[in-house]
């Protein structure tokens, strides 16, 4: 392969992500209706610190000691405990992969690229829903952060920052993906959902351990970036493949390049997918080349009120 044209395709471009918010126009992100998610600018009942004191029921087993009404337990002589109102608010969080694996590309565009622009036009859909949209950067030494605003303000905020992530992402640099879902798990409030797009090359054991965590706490869609290369081998031949500044051919003409060539991408993105099944997670694999409303189309929801049930 002839070493990509700088730019095209292989860089984020802001204009092009701005330009995505025409796709998003009379669509939203649909939500799974599930009990224990509440999503939207709802109030659910919590022991805790809360916004607004609700009421006072009898204690129970577990209650917070700190949470006791003393006043209430005095006059009646039983002991109470205070409930809180909590506001859940609608947001969306995009965690996005930028370790050396995501800047690979054969058809079309890098699997980075690709990333960002799916992540834009899914910022566009919940900002049109009212939602509030933030995003978290990982890999290739990037550690940015963007705090969920809402509006069309917010969304560009989160268009720059994918921007730059993508021009200053050190391909020599491999961060996991369990230290990403570290600090996801600090950002994330009650109510907010969260969109992670990888490739799934970063996935280690720790990160088996928190996903579990966030999914109990928050709806998490996985969006799983491919190139066709890695699906399937080129035709048999020599091939030039460029990283950053390093270069190397390899033979398609062997047998047993082709072979374990597939096998190690495919192994790759299965740790990440078999724990999205088990988690019951919705998953979707999308190419590098791919059209982005056809591909998300799972995701999408004709208007803010209509929901689908994966």
């Amino acid at each position: 392969m002839p070493a990509p044209t700088p730019n095209t395709g292989t860089r984020v471009a802001l204009d092009e992500l701005i330009a995505l918010s025409a796709l998003a126009h009379g669509t939203s992100l649909a939500r799974r209706r599930t009990a224990a998610l509440r999503s939207g600018t709802s109030t659910s009942r919590w022991r805790g610190r809360g916004v607004d004191f609700r009421e006072s029921r009898i204690y129970q087993a577990g209650d917070e000691i700190r949470h006791m009404d003393w006043r209430v337990t005095a006059r009646s002589g039983k002991p109470h405990t205070k409930l809180f109102e909590e506001e859940r608010e609608q947001g969306l969080l995009l965690a996005l992969d930028l370790n050396p694996g995501m800047r690979f590309g054969t058809r079309v565009r890098f699997k980075s690229v690709q990333a960002a622009r799916a992540a834009a036009l899914l910022a566009w859909m919940a900002a049109a829903a009212g939602d509030r949209v933030g995003a978290l950067g990982f890999g290739g030494g990037i550690d940015g952060e963007v705090k969920p605003a809402g509006g069309r303000r917010g969304v560009l905020q989160v268009l720059r920052a994918l921007r730059d992530w993508d021009s200053v992402a050190d391909t020599s640099i491999q961060s996991p993906l369990s230290r990403a879902l570290v600090r996801v798990r600090r950002l994330l409030r009650p109510g907010m959902r969260l969109v992670l797009l990888s490739d799934g090359f970063s996935t280690d054991a720790e990160a088996a351990l928190l996903l579990p965590q966030l999914a109990a706490r928050h709806e998490i869609t996985l969006v799983v970036l491919r190139d066709a290369l890695e699906i399937a081998p080129p035709p048999p031949g020599r091939y030039a493949l460029h990283l950053g500044a390093a270069r190397r051919i390899l033979d398609f003409s062997d047998e047993r390049v082709r072979g374990s060539w597939t096998e190690r991408f495919s192994a790759s993105r299965a740790r990440l997918l078999e724990q999205a099944r088990k988690l019951g997670l919705r998953t979707i694999e999308l190419d590098a080349h791919a059209d982005l409303r056809r591909a998300l189309a799972p995701l999408l929801a004709r208007s803010r009120h209509s929901s689908v049930v994966a």
